[in-house]
């Protein structure tokens, strides 16, 4: 027996009865499912110590209500541990921010999906991976969360690909996206502390971007040296904040970080050099592009920095001189970020 929602589906018990039952009825991210059993799913809710009816949030397109229930059946359905579930609950909560914007994330041609980003001592409870190889896989806690949290925006949602869904390619990331901070390299505030939370409170941060543009660096030997290369990596027609600009993320290795703070740079010294070079020349526009995109032939180069909010900054990864960028989808979405435990 399985269960969805309040609703007990008899299946046979072999597992690809299963597998075929939910790729049959469009529940299934098209990866196996673990089978949320009554059992399985009333662990992971007990565990959580979470109202099982209460209402974290309506995800577009279709307005589906996400109970804590709700979540808990994706969250065993995707892999996760009965202690992951404060962290999704925490995540869809913040999706729901009119911040957020999600129903323009959900139904865009855009190839963006909503990353996680966490913060504090959850980090290490769960087993949380911010070092190498934080994007790809190898790690339960990253990949199931992730997935729990795609998981519920199709199947509470409603974003299913070529219906709500309207992504022109799609993603890799739209399976999961999930990644911890590297705190413990990290030469600045981690990114919770910069906005407002205590360094031990466990925070989780949404942010509609596109997978990681690699930014690779490895001769130089000053904070302008590797600014330049990210300048220059940043500066591209490609991306939607080159029309509407909008936050970003910048999320640098702990070496490429080491060397720029060693040189004396804050976060807003990074912010403020790059709104100076990280900038498109007008030449790689076409003046059609530029009439519809900015109404007029701007005066200079295109800043991809307008303002240090643009710019979000974190540490990311393990040894290796190599950095990333993240677009978004532009200028009608901004990161949100929430505490993870505070119930629902």
């Amino acid at each position: 027996m399985i269960r969805l929602d309040a609703e007990r589906v008899e299946v046979a018990a072999e597992w690809e009865a299963v597998q075929d039952l939910y790729l049959e009825r469009g529940w299934s991210d098209g990866l196996p499912v673990v089978p949320p059993t009554p059992e399985r799913v009333e662990a992971m809710l007990a565990a959580s110590g979470l109202s099982p009816q209460s209402v974290v949030a309506e995800l577009p397109p279709n307005w589906g209500q996400a109970t804590v229930e709700r979540l808990a059946i994706n969250a065993v359905m995707a892999g996760c541990r009965p202690e992951y579930l404060p962290v999704i609950v925490a995540a869809v909560a913040a999706l729901s921010d009119p911040a957020f914007n999600c129903y323009a994330i959900q139904a865009t041609t855009h190839p963006g999906a909503p990353l996680l980003i966490i913060n504090g001592p959850i980090r290490a409870a769960l087993g949380l991976n911010g070092g190498s190889g934080a994007y790809g896989p190898g790690w339960r806690a990253n990949a199931t969360i992730g997935r729990a949290v795609r998981l519920a925006l199709l199947n509470i949602g409603g974003a299913y690909p070529g219906v709500g869904d309207m992504s022109t390619q799609g993603a890799p990331s739209k399976y999961t996206y999930c990644v911890a901070e590297n705190e413990e390299e990290n030469p600045w505030q981690p990114l919770h502390v910069e906005r407002g939370f205590q360094r031990e409170q466990s925070t989780v941060t949404v942010l509609a971007g596109e997978p990681p543009h690699n930014i690779n660096d490895h001769t130089g030997r000053s904070a302008g040296e590797i600014l330049t290369i990210i300048a220059g990596a940043m500066a591209v027609t490609g991306a939607n904040n080159a029309y509407t600009g909008g936050e970003t993320l910048l999320a640098l290795g702990p070496e490429h970080a080491a060397t720029i703070a060693r040189d004396g740079m804050s976060k807003d010294d990074v912010r403020e050099w790059l709104n100076r070079h990280a900038r498109i020349p007008l030449e790689r526009y076409t003046e059609d592009t530029m009439l519809e995109r900015f109404g007029r032939i701007p005066d200079g180069p295109v800043p991809m920095v307008n303002a240090p909010e643009d710019l979000a900054i974190i540490v990311l990864g393990g040894p290796g001189k190599h950095s990333s960028w993240i677009p978004t989808f532009g200028g009608t979405t901004r990161s949100v970020t929430r505490e993870i435990g505070q119930g629902a």
